[in-house]
């Protein structure tokens, strides 16, 4: 603890020790891992449809397009 508060500027081992046991568990920490990788893959199903979609929709306007272009009778 001296170590390190001395590395950090801080004139006591004391208040070092203080801060670790006052810091998050690890469980705390591994519960925002798992929700940033719930939301993680939530976003890249959305970018999967969304790219689905768009695909859609360019052949769509590719079709109305060709249509459009055709001559009528």
């Amino acid at each position: 603890m001296r170590k390190t508060a001395d590395l950090l500027g801080v004139t006591s081992a004391e208040t070092v020790r203080q801060w670790v046991r006052k810091a998050p568990a690890a469980d705390a920490e591994g519960a925002t891992a798992k929700a940033d990788n719930e939301e993680i893959r939530r976003l890249k199903q959305e970018v999967a449809e969304l790219k689905r979609a768009n695909g859609i929709l360019k052949a769509a306007s590719a079709f109305f397009a060709a249509e459009i272009d055709r001559p009528h009778r």
